[in-house]
């Protein structure tokens, strides 16, 4: 049996599609057969690694799902894989009331404060003539570095990659990329300073 063969036929067949899904989730969740069977054969939780008991995993093997060693996922946090897979590294802080929507990569040593937004899906709207439920969904990935540290109540839009050792202030709404060692704040979330490893600080940019 040739299991991509398969793959592929399910992938590229709207019936199959449908008939899969259908299968595996109730009202976009996955079923409790899902949840209790497949997924702790699919999904890798490394050393240490915690998920609250109040996390909502909106998680199915259709896409990846990743934790790495020593991360946690605090309480009232929402994990959706359904669109694309969400990868997080070791050491890594998911904070309270916080919604991960794939396809979202984040990395080591990230903090992630409380009430974070992090979505790689967008809706199409560009017909005023049909529902927007009905237009169907585009994705577009995010990709947070090692050792950044995301304030409270930010925002982080499809497509933005934030890099190594970022911080990004409080309320923030991130719409563009943020190079490695810098801080950026506001919205839409500009650079402020950027560190000078020769003057061995952190130095404005107005």
């Amino acid at each position: 049996m040739d299991l991509t063969k398969i793959k592929n036929k399910i992938k590229y067949s709207p019936t199959w599609k449908r008939r899969i899904h259908h299968l595996m989730f109730c009202n976009a969740r996955p079923r409790l057969w899902v949840k209790w069977f497949l997924n702790p054969l699919v999904f890798h939780h490394g050393k240490k690694a915690v998920i609250r008991r109040q996390t909502v995993m909106n998680v199915s093997p259709i896409n990846q799902f990743r934790l790495g060693t020593h991360s946690t996922i605090e309480e009232y946090t929402i994990v959706d894989n359904g669109v694309g897979d969400v990868l997080i590294g070791d050491y890594t802080r998911i904070g309270l009331r916080s919604t991960i929507i794939g396809p979202v990569q984040i990395g080591n040593h990230v903090i992630l404060a409380q009430n974070i937004t992090i979505s790689g899906l967008n809706h199409h709207y560009e017909n005023p003539q049909l529902p927007i439920h009905q237009q169907g969904v585009a994705t577009a990935a995010i990709r947070i570095e090692d050792n950044s540290w995301i304030g409270a109540n930010s925002v982080i839009t499809a497509g933005v990659q934030i890099g190594k050792h970022v911080v990004v202030g409080a309320g923030s709404v991130v719409t563009k990329n943020i190079p490695d060692y810098s801080i950026a704040v506001g919205n839409p979330a500009k650079v402020i300073k950027k560190y000078d490893f020769s003057l061995k600080k952190w130095i404005s940019t107005k």
